[in-house]
């Protein structure tokens, strides 16, 4: 019995090794982005998607989060149940997601989705879109744009519901 308490003694975590274990899990869930606040235009770019070429502009009225992402990416894959989550909650409300792939083909892109069940767009990146951002220097990255068509916030890192609930819905309150 002693052998067995002196055992469970040496298993008993010190507080700096649950404050460690807390904020990993605080971080897991809860990650680190950094939101520029932003009010240019958006720029018109082409989505290739499978109801076919579109411009960026032909959403305008509504509120789009423009992702670039990546299947390879971890941070991306895990950012986007809560994109889904969102996008379900409020796409009747006019939100749109467009989620700008860094993959090398579409199809690598589709069987992604649809294996995970997401359901927004999610086209490739077309070359020099990201320029016409102002520059993606790492993934994820999203741009908010309101209903007049004007970039709003910038985010650098992944997204959370929580985090689109801020940036997002006062704009979907804003008069069409």
């Amino acid at each position: 019995m002693t052998k067995t308490r002196e055992f469970l003694r040496k298993l008993k975590p010190s507080p700096l090794t649950l404050l460690l274990i807390g904020l990993i899990v605080y971080f897991w869930f809860r990650p680190p982005a950094w939101v520029s606040e932003m009010h240019g235009p958006a720029p018109e770019i082409p989505l290739h998607g499978a109801e076919g070429p579109r411009l960026l502009s032909e959403l305008r009225g509504q509120v789009v989060l423009v992702n670039f992402w990546a299947t390879w990416c971890p941070y991306c894959r895990h950012e986007m149940p809560a994109m889904e989550a969102f996008y379900r909650d409020h796409k009747a409300r006019g939100f749109e997601i467009v989620a700008l792939s860094y993959d090398e083909t579409q199809g690598q892109v589709d069987a992604y989705m649809r294996r995970e069940g997401y359901t927004f767009p999610a086209p490739l990146a077309a070359p020099g879109v990201s320029e016409a951002f102002g520059g993606v220097s790492r993934l994820p990255t999203s741009f908010v744009i309101d209903r007049a068509g004007r970039i709003r916030h910038k985010v650098s890192g992944q997204v959370h519901y929580g985090r689109l609930e801020d940036l997002v819905l006062p704009l979907l309150a804003e008069a069409p």
